[in-house]
């Protein structure tokens, strides 16, 4: 049963019971005569030991047969008739706006109604017992009220306490695996995904990176989905599959891929996301076949909806997570070619005013990993908008980072594009399918934004909002210094690096599976 509903139960019977109780007293308060009342409660009344005379408002007055009349009495004199005179049963002002004259009632007072924007004061006569009776019933009263408000305190709390318990479990970093409601998202049968992807058949595999390989299905609602499979010689591990179980169900952007639910029988480890008919951007960027495909406006297209996807991750998202392994491998592209950033296993969460931190596990894919990082294990926000800057000079080109070739120098894809930026011929860069579908002032722009992003300074590079702003205004750029890893020479090296550190050469991301 829900915590709420048990905490609702327990305060609702108390309650209840408190106001079947405080019904009946009030029954038995209905006046229809004193002595009615008095025997009820087998109360006689004494003359003149120890009674008094209780003031009730906003009354119609009861029926005058058996009552008597004096205008020209004070309720002060009144009051003391009534009290000599035994079978006097009530008395009240005959005249409601000064208070003057007396009347009074004797033996039992008849058809009383409470009126309460216009009713009278009357006082009737009391037995000094049925006083004390009423006084403790007041004093139980008072304790059951409290009590019952201690109890739903107390009640309240621990299920305040409870709940808070299970949201801070289901947001932990590391929940357990096995878990049917891990951040509520859907529990895939292996059975079920076995089947969708005949039994994993080659036929059915679309790709394989750090993870393992990833295959096309068919569930039985007809929905055509993604299943990557955590392999068994896999350089990830279970942490990166957290990780990406974590993350990719928090974040929520049309930029961003989004995971459909898990599974986690047996030794089976498996993620289900949304099928992207058009697969990942390397396919389109560095197959001579599919180059042609990617026209300049899809081109640019992507650059911004990337960079609208990266600020999400940095700014906007309840994470704050920063990526570390920004590729064209992990763009994927739907039906309408529009990306969205994928694979999660080794991004980071950042939480409160935290700007950078460091590692001594380097993990990426060396080509777009920042300088800071590779030599330091030093990551940040401009880390990943080192490797976004690198990303955009590579779908400028079609050309990768790395390896690179060109025949007048040695300098890698960052270097080179830096050159002709130096001498005025950027366009050179640019691919040669797009020569007949470029906007010059789209394409100039890009390669500018994408040389301040990889700076060898992250002090020097813009945020993502910056990129955002610049790939869309007409606002002047400020000039760009020089690039890290000007050259291949300028390359990582292990002696003056972290003391762990596993990197891939270029599509693969290497990971080591020790705890970060």
């Amino acid at each position: 049963m829900d915590v709420w509903a048990i905490f609702f139960l327990c305060c609702f019977i108390p309650f209840h019971a408190a106001l079947a109780d405080h019904t009946i007293v009030v029954v038995n308060q209905t006046i229809t005569s004193p002595q009615e009342t008095l025997e009820q409660k087998h109360i006689a009344l004494d003359c003149g030991v120890g009674e008094v005379f209780r003031k009730y408002s906003s009354l119609k007055l009861p029926d005058t047969r058996l009552s008597w009349v004096d205008r020209n009495m004070t309720l002060k004199q009144c009051a003391a008739k009534c009290r000599k005179e035994c079978n006097c049963t009530a008395y009240t002002a005959l005249e409601i706006k000064y208070g003057t004259g007396c009347l009074l009632w004797y033996d039992a007072l008849v058809d009383m109604r409470t009126f309460p924007n216009d009713g009278q004061d009357i006082y009737i006569r009391m037995a000094a017992l049925e006083i004390e009776i009423d006084h403790q019933w007041v004093y139980n009263s008072k304790k059951k009220v409290t009590f019952i408000i201690i109890f739903v305190i107390v009640v309240f709390i621990l299920g305040l306490a409870i709940s808070l318990g299970q949201r801070l479990k289901a947001k932990g970093k590391l929940v357990p695996l096995g878990q049917d409601n891990v951040l509520d998202l859907p529990l895939f049968d292996l059975p079920i995904l076995s089947r969708a992807t005949n039994n994993f058949s080659d036929n059915n595999k679309i790709g394989e990176g750090g993870f393992g390989p990833v295959y096309k299905g068919l569930l039985e609602d007809g929905r055509e989905v993604a299943v990557k499979r955590l392999s068994k010689r896999s350089t990830q591990g279970v942490e990166e599959f957290k990780n990406e179980v974590i993350f990719t169900s928090k974040l929520q952007h049309r930029n961003l891929v989004k995971v459909l639910g898990y599974s986690t029988q047996g030794e089976e480890k498996l993620l289900v996301y949304e099928w992207m008919p058009n697969k990942a951007l390397d396919l389109f960027l560095f197959r001579g076949t599919e180059k042609r495909i990617l026209n300049w406006s899809q081109r640019f297209h992507i650059i911004n909806g990337v960079s609208r996807g990266l600020l999400y991750l940095h700014q906007d998202s309840i994470l704050r997570i920063i990526h570390r392994d920004l590729k064209p491998a992990n763009i994927l592209l739907d039906r309408d070619m529009n990306p969205k950033i994928s694979d999660f296993g080794i991004a980071r969460s950042f939480g409160g005013n935290e700007t950078q931190t460091d590692t001594k596990r380097v993990v990426g894919t060396y080509g777009y990993m920042s300088p800071e990082y590779a030599r330091n294990g030093i990551f940040s926000v401009k880390s990943d908008v080192f490797s976004y800057g690198v990303l955009v000079l590579e779908i400028v080109s079609g050309k990768k980072n790395r390896p690179f070739f060109f025949h007048d120098h040695s300098h890698n894809l960052l270097g080179h594009a830096w050159i002709l930026y130096k001498e005025g011929k950027s366009l050179e860069l640019v691919d040669e399918s797009l020569i007949e579908s470029i906007f010059t002032h789209e394409v100039l722009r890009s390669i500018h934004v994408a040389l301040l992003c990889v700076q060898k300074s992250p002090e020097d590079r813009p945020d993502m909002s910056m990129v955002v702003m610049m790939l869309s205004s007409e606002c002047c750029l400020p000039e760009p210094r020089q690039p890290g890893f000007f050259t291949e020479d300028d390359k990582f090296r292990p002696e003056s690096s972290p003391s762990i550190t596993q990197i891939s050469n270029n599509n693969v991301t290497i990971t080591n599976p020790d705890p970060r």
